[in-house]
């Protein structure tokens, strides 16, 4: 994390105002003393302007722009505090393109407003089954099987499944921001 800062010519206080994340809390963890919530990383990320799964690298390459169905990346590896129940799948071989793109099951109950999203980009994204309401600054648009949805990510944004069944849906960001 050190290094990405520096890299960007950020000081601590300059990332700790980009990001919200206090100066402190940044040092502890560039110097290995505080284990961040997967929250805290986000807002880092987006400080940095780079996508959350850069902190996690598996160091493996990607040879291939398939990505078959039994290999894509569980994100739930990543941060189970970040999807709950919920399935996150990555569909795009790795993050260093302009879009990444994900397979989300939400399941009933599926609820990310205590952490509303808010990031340089666009989403889309259409609805493949069941349905879901999308908060886009604090305004619900239910999003039915067949439907896609398209907004800015900087608007403050998150997503509910209050309904009876499982939510399956892709979405798409540019760029990428997980």
């Amino acid at each position: 994390m050190k290094a990405l800062r520096k890299d960007r010519g950020l000081t601590l206080a300059a990332l700790s105002e980009k990001s919200g994340v206090s100066s402190a809390i940044v040092s502890q963890i560039e110097r290995g003393l505080a284990n961040p919530s997967f929250s805290t990383l986000v807002q880092i990320a987006h400080g940095l302007s780079i996508p959350v799964g850069r902190f996690f690298a598996t160091g493996e390459e990607t040879r291939s722009p398939v990505v078959r169905r039994h290999e894509r990346q569980n994100l739930k590896k990543v941060s189970r505090e970040a999807v709950g129940d919920a399935v996150y799948e990555q569909l795009t071989p790795d993050l260093n393109g302009a879009l990444e793109a994900h397979w989300v099951v939400s399941p009933p109950g599926h609820d990310t407003s205590a952490t509303p999203f808010r990031h340089v980009g666009e989403e889309f994204g259409i609805i493949l089954s069941g349905k879901q309401d999308v908060y886009l600054d604090g305004v619900k648009h239910t999003v039915n099987a067949g439907d896609s949805i398209n907004f800015s990510s900087e608007i403050a944004h998150w997503y509910v499944n209050p309904y009876d069944e499982d939510c399956v849906s892709i979405w798409v960001s540019t760029p990428p921001s997980w």
